[in-house]
Protein backbone atom coordinates (compact mmCIF):
# COMPACT_ATOMS: atom_id res chain seq x y z
CA UNK A 1 0.00 0.00 0.00
CA UNK A 2 1.18 2.92 -0.79
CA UNK A 3 2.23 5.82 1.83
CA UNK A 4 0.73 9.24 1.52
CA UNK A 5 2.60 12.14 0.63
CA UNK A 6 4.09 13.83 4.08
CA UNK A 7 2.26 17.25 3.80
CA UNK A 8 -0.79 15.98 2.79
CA UNK A 9 -1.23 14.77 6.60
CA UNK A 10 -0.54 18.23 8.01
CA UNK A 11 -3.53 19.60 5.45
CA UNK A 12 -6.04 17.04 6.72
CA UNK A 13 -5.57 17.73 10.23
CA UNK A 14 -5.62 21.84 9.25
CA UNK A 15 -8.81 21.41 7.47
CA UNK A 16 -10.57 19.39 9.93
CA UNK A 17 -9.34 21.49 12.09
CA UNK A 18 -11.12 24.91 10.16
CA UNK A 19 -13.79 22.47 9.64
CA UNK A 20 -14.64 21.87 13.58
CA UNK A 21 -14.26 26.12 14.14
CA UNK A 22 -16.79 26.07 11.31
CA UNK A 23 -18.75 24.18 12.70
CA UNK A 24 -18.65 25.57 16.63
CA UNK A 25 -19.60 29.35 15.25
CA UNK A 26 -22.22 27.86 13.49
CA UNK A 27 -23.85 26.01 16.59
CA UNK A 28 -22.82 29.21 18.62
CA UNK A 29 -24.83 31.12 15.83
CA UNK A 30 -27.75 28.27 16.35
CA UNK A 31 -27.76 29.05 19.53
CA UNK A 32 -27.89 32.57 19.44
CA UNK A 33 -30.76 32.34 17.09
CA UNK A 34 -32.85 29.73 18.03
CA UNK A 35 -35.70 29.27 21.27
CA UNK A 36 -38.57 30.04 22.95
CA UNK A 37 -38.95 32.94 20.80
CA UNK A 38 -36.39 32.90 17.37
CA UNK A 39 -34.22 35.40 16.28
CA UNK A 40 -33.87 36.40 12.64
CA UNK A 41 -29.52 35.36 12.18
CA UNK A 42 -29.55 39.36 10.68
CA UNK A 43 -30.88 40.44 14.65
CA UNK A 44 -28.07 39.07 15.99
CA UNK A 45 -25.64 41.59 15.61
CA UNK A 46 -27.73 44.69 15.98
CA UNK A 47 -28.65 43.04 19.16
CA UNK A 48 -25.25 41.87 20.59
CA UNK A 49 -24.22 45.60 20.19
CA UNK A 50 -27.52 46.96 22.19
CA UNK A 51 -29.52 48.49 18.68
CA UNK A 52 -32.85 46.89 17.08
CA UNK A 53 -35.91 45.67 19.32
CA UNK A 54 -35.55 45.88 22.82
CA UNK A 55 -36.81 42.57 23.35
CA UNK A 56 -34.11 40.58 20.54
CA UNK A 57 -31.63 42.68 22.54
CA UNK A 58 -32.72 41.14 26.12
CA UNK A 59 -32.91 37.97 25.07
CA UNK A 60 -29.75 37.72 22.69
CA UNK A 61 -27.56 40.12 25.57
CA UNK A 62 -28.76 38.98 28.69
CA UNK A 63 -30.39 35.11 28.26
CA UNK A 64 -28.66 33.42 25.37
CA UNK A 65 -25.43 35.28 24.36
CA UNK A 66 -24.17 34.13 28.53
CA UNK A 67 -25.69 30.65 27.68
CA UNK A 68 -23.60 30.27 24.55
CA UNK A 69 -20.79 31.46 25.76
CA UNK A 70 -20.77 28.80 29.11
CA UNK A 71 -21.42 26.20 26.40
CA UNK A 72 -18.38 26.71 24.10
CA UNK A 73 -16.08 27.78 27.45
CA UNK A 74 -16.90 24.56 29.46
CA UNK A 75 -17.47 21.82 25.85
CA UNK A 76 -13.80 23.25 25.45
CA UNK A 77 -12.54 22.64 29.01
CA UNK A 78 -13.70 19.47 29.64
CA UNK A 79 -13.05 17.84 26.73
CA UNK A 80 -9.69 19.00 26.73
CA UNK A 81 -9.71 17.54 29.99
CA UNK A 82 -10.51 14.39 29.09
CA UNK A 83 -7.85 14.34 26.46
CA UNK A 84 -4.99 15.15 28.99
CA UNK A 85 -6.15 12.59 31.39
CA UNK A 86 -6.97 9.83 28.84
CA UNK A 87 -2.96 10.33 27.87
CA UNK A 88 -1.56 10.63 31.02
CA UNK A 89 -2.82 7.49 32.58
CA UNK A 90 -2.65 5.74 29.48
CA UNK A 91 -6.55 4.92 29.92
CA UNK A 92 -8.77 5.68 27.07
CA UNK A 93 -11.92 4.76 29.23
CA UNK A 94 -10.97 8.03 31.78
CA UNK A 95 -12.69 10.73 31.43
CA UNK A 96 -13.39 14.04 34.08
CA UNK A 97 -16.44 12.69 35.29
CA UNK A 98 -15.93 8.66 35.69
CA UNK A 99 -12.60 8.98 37.26
CA UNK A 100 -14.09 11.13 40.27
CA UNK A 101 -12.61 14.51 39.03
CA UNK A 102 -15.78 16.18 37.82
CA UNK A 103 -17.84 14.96 41.53
CA UNK A 104 -14.55 16.30 43.39
CA UNK A 105 -15.35 19.85 41.80
CA UNK A 106 -18.17 19.46 42.90
CA UNK A 107 -17.99 19.05 46.22
CA UNK A 108 -15.27 21.82 46.28
CA UNK A 109 -18.13 24.14 45.05
CA UNK A 110 -20.37 23.07 48.04
CA UNK A 111 -17.88 23.49 50.61
CA UNK A 112 -17.06 27.01 49.10
CA UNK A 113 -20.83 27.93 48.72
CA UNK A 114 -21.74 27.09 52.37
CA UNK A 115 -18.42 28.26 53.99
CA UNK A 116 -17.91 31.55 52.16
CA UNK A 117 -21.31 32.55 49.84
CA UNK A 118 -20.83 35.37 49.05
CA UNK A 119 -17.26 34.95 47.47
CA UNK A 120 -18.81 33.59 44.79
CA UNK A 121 -15.07 34.60 42.50
CA UNK A 122 -13.90 31.64 44.45
CA UNK A 123 -15.61 28.76 43.34
CA UNK A 124 -13.27 28.03 40.30
CA UNK A 125 -10.59 27.83 42.71
CA UNK A 126 -12.11 25.13 45.11
CA UNK A 127 -13.72 23.36 42.77
CA UNK A 128 -10.47 23.03 41.33
CA UNK A 129 -8.56 22.14 44.66
CA UNK A 130 -11.98 19.21 44.76
CA UNK A 131 -10.91 18.10 41.48
CA UNK A 132 -7.75 17.80 42.21
CA UNK A 133 -7.93 15.91 45.18
CA UNK A 134 -9.98 13.58 43.48
CA UNK A 135 -7.32 12.65 40.48
CA UNK A 136 -4.69 12.76 43.07
CA UNK A 137 -6.77 9.88 45.13
CA UNK A 138 -7.27 7.83 42.37
CA UNK A 139 -3.42 8.08 40.84
CA UNK A 140 -2.34 7.22 44.43
CA UNK A 141 -4.49 4.20 44.42
CA UNK A 142 -3.56 3.00 41.32
CA UNK A 143 0.16 3.25 41.55
CA UNK A 144 -0.12 1.80 45.23
CA UNK A 145 -2.13 -1.10 43.69
CA UNK A 146 -0.35 -1.38 40.53
CA UNK A 147 -4.50 -1.52 38.97
CA UNK A 148 -5.23 -2.16 35.33
CA UNK A 149 -6.63 0.25 33.44
CA UNK A 150 -9.62 -1.16 34.28
CA UNK A 151 -9.02 -1.65 37.90
CA UNK A 152 -8.10 2.31 37.67
CA UNK A 153 -11.66 3.18 35.87
CA UNK A 154 -13.18 1.05 38.94
CA UNK A 155 -11.38 3.04 41.75
CA UNK A 156 -12.32 6.33 39.86
CA UNK A 157 -16.21 5.42 39.88
CA UNK A 158 -15.71 4.27 43.54
CA UNK A 159 -14.23 7.79 44.24
CA UNK A 160 -16.58 9.50 42.90
CA UNK A 161 -19.54 8.06 44.60
CA UNK A 162 -17.68 9.13 47.66
CA UNK A 163 -17.13 12.56 46.96
CA UNK A 164 -20.83 13.05 45.69
CA UNK A 165 -21.93 11.51 48.87
CA UNK A 166 -20.22 14.42 50.91
CA UNK A 167 -22.06 16.72 48.42
CA UNK A 168 -25.36 15.56 49.13
CA UNK A 169 -24.22 15.88 52.53
CA UNK A 170 -23.36 19.29 52.06
CA UNK A 171 -26.12 20.32 50.63
CA UNK A 172 -28.54 18.27 53.24
CA UNK A 173 -26.79 20.40 55.81
CA UNK A 174 -26.72 24.12 54.13
CA UNK A 175 -29.31 23.69 51.17
CA UNK A 176 -28.54 27.46 49.96
CA UNK A 177 -25.09 26.28 49.12
CA UNK A 178 -25.41 25.14 45.94
CA UNK A 179 -28.31 27.48 44.37
CA UNK A 180 -30.37 25.52 42.05
CA UNK A 181 -28.78 21.63 43.18
CA UNK A 182 -30.64 19.67 41.42
CA UNK A 183 -30.12 21.68 37.93
CA UNK A 184 -26.36 21.59 39.21
CA UNK A 185 -26.48 18.00 39.29
CA UNK A 186 -27.38 17.09 36.23
CA UNK A 187 -25.73 19.51 34.44
CA UNK A 188 -27.48 22.16 33.13
CA UNK A 189 -26.60 26.09 31.75
CA UNK A 190 -29.74 28.01 31.89
CA UNK A 191 -29.73 31.20 33.75
CA UNK A 192 -26.30 31.52 34.00
CA UNK A 193 -24.92 35.13 33.59
CA UNK A 194 -21.31 36.75 32.35
CA UNK A 195 -20.87 37.68 35.67
CA UNK A 196 -21.13 34.39 36.64
CA UNK A 197 -18.91 32.31 34.25
CA UNK A 198 -15.87 35.58 34.22
CA UNK A 199 -13.80 33.94 36.86
CA UNK A 200 -14.32 30.67 36.07
CA UNK A 201 -12.89 31.85 32.18
CA UNK A 202 -9.78 33.28 33.89
CA UNK A 203 -8.67 29.40 35.28
CA UNK A 204 -9.67 28.20 31.74
CA UNK A 205 -7.68 30.52 29.50
CA UNK A 206 -4.56 30.17 30.87
CA UNK A 207 -4.93 26.71 31.70
CA UNK A 208 -5.70 25.74 28.27
CA UNK A 209 -2.75 27.86 27.09
CA UNK A 210 -0.63 25.90 29.58
CA UNK A 211 -1.54 22.83 28.38
CA UNK A 212 -1.51 23.56 24.53
CA UNK A 213 2.02 24.81 25.35
CA UNK A 214 3.37 21.53 26.81
CA UNK A 215 2.18 19.40 23.82
CA UNK A 216 5.09 18.48 22.63
CA UNK A 217 6.35 17.26 25.92
CA UNK A 218 3.20 15.42 26.30
CA UNK A 219 4.27 13.60 23.07
CA UNK A 220 7.06 12.20 24.81
CA UNK A 221 5.59 11.93 27.88
CA UNK A 222 2.93 9.38 25.50
CA UNK A 223 5.98 7.14 24.73
CA UNK A 224 6.18 6.04 28.76
CA UNK A 225 8.10 6.54 32.02
CA UNK A 226 11.79 5.17 30.71
CA UNK A 227 11.84 6.80 27.06
CA UNK A 228 10.25 9.59 28.44
CA UNK A 229 13.30 9.58 31.26
CA UNK A 230 15.75 8.66 29.10
CA UNK A 231 14.90 11.59 26.82
CA UNK A 232 15.55 13.95 29.74
CA UNK A 233 12.03 14.86 30.63
CA UNK A 234 11.07 14.73 34.14
CA UNK A 235 8.47 12.01 34.12
CA UNK A 236 6.80 12.22 37.25
CA UNK A 237 6.50 16.49 37.80
CA UNK A 238 5.49 16.62 34.71
CA UNK A 239 2.55 14.52 34.77
CA UNK A 240 1.58 15.99 38.00
CA UNK A 241 1.53 18.96 36.02
CA UNK A 242 -0.78 18.09 33.52
CA UNK A 243 -3.25 16.40 35.39
CA UNK A 244 -3.23 19.50 37.60
CA UNK A 245 -3.96 21.22 34.57
CA UNK A 246 -6.84 19.04 33.34
CA UNK A 247 -8.32 19.35 37.20
CA UNK A 248 -8.39 23.00 36.62
CA UNK A 249 -10.14 22.96 33.16
CA UNK A 250 -12.44 20.37 34.40
CA UNK A 251 -13.30 21.83 38.04
CA UNK A 252 -13.38 25.63 36.40
CA UNK A 253 -16.29 23.79 34.12
CA UNK A 254 -18.00 22.48 36.53
CA UNK A 255 -18.65 25.79 38.84
CA UNK A 256 -20.81 27.25 36.50
CA UNK A 257 -21.84 24.04 34.27
CA UNK A 258 -22.61 21.48 37.24
CA UNK A 259 -22.05 17.90 36.87
CA UNK A 260 -22.38 17.69 32.88
CA UNK A 261 -20.69 14.08 31.58
CA UNK A 262 -19.24 12.42 28.96
CA UNK A 263 -17.37 15.30 27.08
CA UNK A 264 -14.39 14.54 28.06
CA UNK A 265 -15.22 11.00 27.02
CA UNK A 266 -16.83 10.98 23.56
CA UNK A 267 -14.96 13.96 22.23
CA UNK A 268 -11.17 12.73 22.59
CA UNK A 269 -11.96 9.43 21.30
CA UNK A 270 -13.80 11.37 18.30
CA UNK A 271 -11.07 13.77 17.67
CA UNK A 272 -8.54 10.85 17.20
CA UNK A 273 -10.17 9.52 14.46
CA UNK A 274 -10.24 12.92 12.92
CA UNK A 275 -6.98 14.32 13.60
CA UNK A 276 -4.68 11.63 14.87
CA UNK A 277 -2.92 10.90 18.01
CA UNK A 278 -0.57 14.07 17.90
CA UNK A 279 -1.12 16.34 20.79
CA UNK A 280 -1.46 19.54 19.36
CA UNK A 281 -3.83 19.10 16.80
CA UNK A 282 -5.95 16.41 19.02
CA UNK A 283 -6.04 19.19 21.71
CA UNK A 284 -6.61 22.13 19.35
CA UNK A 285 -9.55 19.34 18.05
CA UNK A 286 -11.08 18.60 21.64
CA UNK A 287 -11.09 22.44 22.22
CA UNK A 288 -13.37 23.25 19.01
CA UNK A 289 -15.35 19.66 18.99
CA UNK A 290 -15.90 19.76 22.94
CA UNK A 291 -17.46 23.43 22.40
CA UNK A 292 -19.89 22.41 19.45
CA UNK A 293 -20.20 19.13 20.68
CA UNK A 294 -21.38 21.14 24.10
CA UNK A 295 -23.51 24.13 21.99
CA UNK A 296 -25.37 21.66 20.09
CA UNK A 297 -26.71 18.99 23.12
CA UNK A 298 -27.56 22.27 24.93
CA UNK A 299 -29.44 23.39 21.48
CA UNK A 300 -31.86 20.49 21.47
CA UNK A 301 -32.23 20.65 25.00
CA UNK A 302 -33.89 23.41 24.77
CA UNK A 303 -35.84 22.17 21.76
CA UNK A 304 -36.48 18.56 21.41
CA UNK A 305 -38.95 19.19 24.08
CA UNK A 306 -39.97 22.75 23.63
CA UNK A 307 -41.58 24.83 25.44
CA UNK A 308 -40.64 22.23 28.22
CA UNK A 309 -36.43 22.04 28.56
CA UNK A 310 -34.03 19.59 29.58
CA UNK A 311 -30.99 19.86 31.40
CA UNK A 312 -27.96 19.04 28.93
CA UNK A 313 -26.57 16.57 31.45
CA UNK A 314 -29.40 14.37 30.44
CA UNK A 315 -29.02 14.90 26.94
CA UNK A 316 -25.15 13.82 27.24
CA UNK A 317 -26.09 11.06 29.21
CA UNK A 318 -28.23 9.21 27.08
CA UNK A 319 -25.40 9.54 24.31
CA UNK A 320 -22.68 8.90 26.56
CA UNK A 321 -23.50 5.72 28.55
CA UNK A 322 -23.98 3.72 25.17
CA UNK A 323 -20.70 5.13 23.69
CA UNK A 324 -18.78 4.10 27.28
CA UNK A 325 -20.36 0.75 27.70
CA UNK A 326 -19.30 0.47 23.66
CA UNK A 327 -15.97 0.82 24.53
CA UNK A 328 -15.94 -1.55 27.41
CA UNK A 329 -17.26 -4.42 24.72
CA UNK A 330 -14.70 -3.46 22.57
CA UNK A 331 -12.14 -4.02 25.42
CA UNK A 332 -13.69 -7.33 26.27
CA UNK A 333 -13.41 -8.06 22.84
CA UNK A 334 -9.57 -7.70 22.68
CA UNK A 335 -9.48 -5.09 20.36
CA UNK A 336 -7.25 -1.68 20.75
CA UNK A 337 -8.91 0.91 21.27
Amino acid sequence: MSSLPTSYIPRRKGRALAGLGALALLCALLSLCLGAVPVPPGDILPALLGRGEDSAVQIVRYARLPRTCACLLAGSALAVSGAVIQGVLGNPLAAPNIIGVSSGAGLGAAVCGALAPAMAAAVPAAAFAGALAAVLLVLFIGERTGASRLTLVLAGVAVSGMFGACTDAVVALVPDALAGWSDFRTGGLANLSMARIAPAFWTILPALALVFALAGEMDVLLLGADTAQSLGLRYKPLRLLLLALAAALAGAAVSFSGLIGFVGLIVPHIMRRLVGEDSLPLLAGCALGGAACLTLCDLLARLLFAPYELPVGIVLSLAGGPFFLWLLLRRRGGRAL
